[in-house]
């Protein structure tokens, strides 16, 4: 016979009317192989059909079920209950805005992320489509694939200590994105054209290195490598800008 478990979750529901921010309990009976995703499914079906969180993929793609599991971000699709205590504490995702109860709204975070990056390929070529696509080494095919593993769950955002504090920070993932294109040979701006974007304290010099953003990747996103990366390129180019003044 399996656990016996214990939740303790966070429950506010912005638009019913009186409703304040409070910790819910619940006991639930752990069965073998059980995620927090089946466990909240079933909360929600056999004890409270209230209870607001989300989730499409569940198999780790879509990253809607990210939140806060005993302090620390993570999927709830694929976290099973029997690597956590039987006292089981979950929060909605700090930094974004709440929907209600676990569920937050990562996509207007992500859409202005893509707009201050300028999220998309920049090159003066114009396509012909009689053309055969242009040929890129695997190398750096791998690297671009790599970086384009993010499934924008929002997880490394909400253990960023910067982007607890500061709201204009740009955060890990735009970071990583901006890596994606700067590796990209199909891209054609310039070292200084991306300093503008990300060289300051709202991009790269805004990161304190707490490194916490590679740590809850459910993905493993080499991010510590990209930001050490992205730092390096944007203080060379801005060591260049001060001595062509001179």
């Amino acid at each position: 016979m399996g656990r016996q478990l214990k939740f303790e979750i966070f429950r506010y529901n912005p638009e019913r009317k009186g409703d304040v921010p409070h910790m819910q309990e619940f006991i639930l009976d752990e069965t073998p192989n059980m995620t927090l995703f089946i466990a909240l499914n079933r909360l929600r079906e056999e004890q409270d059909p209230s209870l607001i969180f989300d989730f499409c993929c569940r198999a780790g793609i879509c990253g809607a079920c990210a939140m806060v599991i005993n302090g620390r971000p993570g999927l709830a699709c694929q976290t099973k209950t029997k690597d956590q205590p039987g006292h089981i504490i979950l929060h909605p995702l700090p930094v974004f805005k709440l929907v209600g109860d676990l569920s937050v709204d990562t996509g207007v975070w992500f859409r202005e992320m893509y707009a201050k990056t300028e999220s998309w390929v920049h090159t003066n070529k114009v396509f012909d489509s009689s053309k055969e696509e242009e040929r890129m080494d695997n190398s750096v095919a791998e690297q671009i694939y790599e970086l384009e593993r993010c499934i924008e769950c929002g997880c490394c955002i909400s253990a960023c200590g910067t982007a607890r504090l500061r709201d204009d920070f740009m955060g890990a993932a735009a970071l990583n994105r901006i890596a994606r294109f700067v590796v990209d040979p199909r891209d054609e701006r310039t070292d200084r054209e991306y300093f503008e974007v990300i060289g300051n304290d709202n991009g790269i010099f805004g990161c304190m290195g707490l490194l916490a953003c590679e740590d809850v990747c459910p993905k493993g996103l080499p991010l510590q490598n990209q930001l050490g990366f992205l730092r390096r390129k944007m203080g060379i180019t801005a060591m260049k800008q001060i001595f062509r003044k001179k």
